[in-house]
């Protein structure tokens, strides 16, 4: 549970919110004594088995396909070291701080469950890391999703020995002897079965995962605002969204979609003015069927809540330890498919709330479907250009999309001597939402950007947006995204439409005037 700054870790796992509290905020984190209880007791139980004579996988012998092997006592310290050493492997560009955040918080909750068999020690230290900002260096590749998320695991595991490289709380890359030292830590000697338990969970793609849906979850609502202001630039029907018509088809993310655009659409003075001279009988697909592509796309991201929230209440180790019956049995829990399929479809769902965005734009540019708006939105056209390539940076990132949009998880590739032959690649899924993510609040700004100034036009035409988009316009503004004129050197203008968007302050703008939006 969450407690302002604090974030206590219990034997039932964790919530999305508690996730997001650590990898992104200063969140201290401590064990409960629940949890140093189940964390003792299990302990107990891998104690008694390394004491017998029989071999017990990750306890007394070695891993994967050099599983065979009866590991004798004096080189089980040597062997829970060398797994670590090993298996941080990973190659590649640095991967972000918050994601490395996530994974150590979730391997965290997985120790404190009481399922793992390692001390309360190791427990406690890699809470040390966290507390400390201590961010051990987790490199892009390495993981397969499958056995875990190894090489990212390893590396933070190494952090625990005092070995390999980490950032500190100014973000400098230092050796983690050194950090430790500085911050009164003490490197860890890890004993039977512990290095194995540091390593094998779906951990960097569940902290992914749930950082992608909190991210999808902000920008949903800014897609329906942006749609909405569409609509209204284009002269649009609001009579579409009225919530009998939603009713027929009930999709409870097409019903909050259509909500939200009603009410920032409400008095407004531009919906429905049909022009004489192109009557329309009805708008096109990408405008009146805004609703049904975002709550497509909300219900998608309903399900990946519900997976991520079955895998933050879950322990997911190899071999796991079942304290009421005084076993350690080998399992499959670590396998990433769960994660991996949600993680994929979310991406298919960012990719085409991106498409629709991007046609929607498209139509506000174009002046033989824009019902009376100047050509690109351009001051002079012809002498400016106005919104023409960013349309063209919008397309681009529209494309990338849907190339992020194939599924990793449909791939696999075996390793460790046909040992492991057949892994979820739910990492790579991961790893290619977040830039499916990005991509995403970067195709809605360019979409906000051509609607605010649409609406601008409109109004100096002497037609009044709603109050919603009068406020988001004013907000903008003061943004520093400026309305309609000539040409002037845009990126700045579209950099900050950005952070206006995934910084919420295009939602604060229009919940000034609508109240809560979905």
């Amino acid at each position: 549970m969450t407690m302002q700054n604090r974030v206590v870790v219990g034997t039932a796992g964790t919530t999305a919110e508690d996730v997001v509290a650590v990898a992104r905020g200063p969140a201290q984190v401590e064990l409960s004594g629940e949890a140093v209880e189940a964390l003792a007791a299990a302990r107990r139980i891998v104690e008694d088995l390394a004491a017998g004579p029989e071999p017990v996988y990750g306890v007394s012998t070695g891993f994967g396909a050099l599983a065979v092997r009866h590991i004798p006592a004096g080189l089980r310290t040597r062997l829970q070291r060398n797994i670590v050493r090993s298996h941080a492997a990973g190659m590649g560009p640095r991967v972000e701080r918050e994601v490395v955040r996530a994974l150590m918080f979730l391997r965290l909750k997985t120790l404190a469950s009481g399922h793992t068999g390692v001390r309360p020690e190791v427990a406690r230290a890699l809470a040390g890391l966290l507390n400390a900002g201590i961010t051990p260096v987790v490199h892009e590749y390495g993981s397969l999703g499958c056995s875990g998320d190894l090489a990212p695991l390893a590396h933070c595991a190494l952090a625990l020995l005092g070995e390999g490289e980490a950032t500190g709380p100014d973000g400098a890359v230092r050796p983690t002897a050194e950090l430790l030292a500085e911050h009164g830590l003490a490197p860890v000697e890890l004993r039977e079965k512990e290095g194995l338990a540091l390593l094998n969970g779906t951990d960097g793609m569940l902290g992914m995962l749930v950082l992608a849906c909190a991210d999808l979850a902000h920008l949903l609502t800014c897609a329906d605002i942006t749609a909405a202001l569409t609509l209204e630039a284009l002269l649009g029907t609001e009579k579409v969204l009225a919530p009998e018509l939603h009713a027929v088809r009930p999709h409870p993310g097409q019903a909050a979609s259509a909500a939200n655009m009603r009410a920032v659409l409400r008095g407004s003075g531009l919906t429905g003015h049909h022009q004489d001279d192109a009557p329309r009988v009805q708008d096109a697909y990408s405008v009146r069927c805004a609703p049904q592509v975002a709550g497509a796309g909300r219900d998608t991201l309903a399900h990946a809540r519900t997976v991520a929230g079955r895998e933050l209440a879950a322990a997911v180790d190899n071999p796991v330890v079942l304290p009421g019956e005084g076993r350690v049995e080998s399992n499959g829990n670590f396998h990433g498919a769960p994660v991996a399929y949600v993680l994929d479809f979310l991406a298919i769902a960012a990719a085409d709330l991106a498409s629709i965005a991007e046609r929607r734009t498209d139509r506000l540019l174009d002046r033989n479907r824009s019902h009376g708006l100047p050509p690109f939105l351009a001051g002079d056209a012809g002498v400016d250009s106005g919104l023409m390539i960013a349309q063209y940076t919008q397309a681009a990132m529209v494309s990338e999309l849907k190339r992020l949009a194939v599924p990793a998880s449909v791939d696999s590739i075996p390793s460790s001597a046909m040992q492991e032959d057949h892994v979820s690649m739910g990492w790579s899924a991961a790893r290619k939402l977040r830039t499916a993510v990005d991509c995403l609040g970067r195709v809605i700004a360019v979409e906000l950007c051509a609607a605010a100034r649409a609406l601008r036009l409109r109004a100096a035409d002497g037609l009044t947006p709603a109050p919603a988009g009068t406020a988001v316009l004013a907000a903008m503004e003061e943004a520093g995204v400026a309305g309609p004129g000539e040409d002037r050197f845009l990126a700045p203008e579209l950099a900050a439409a950005e952070t206006f968007v995934r910084g919420g302050g295009l939602v604060a703008a229009a919940e000034s005037v609508t109240g809560p939006l979905a």
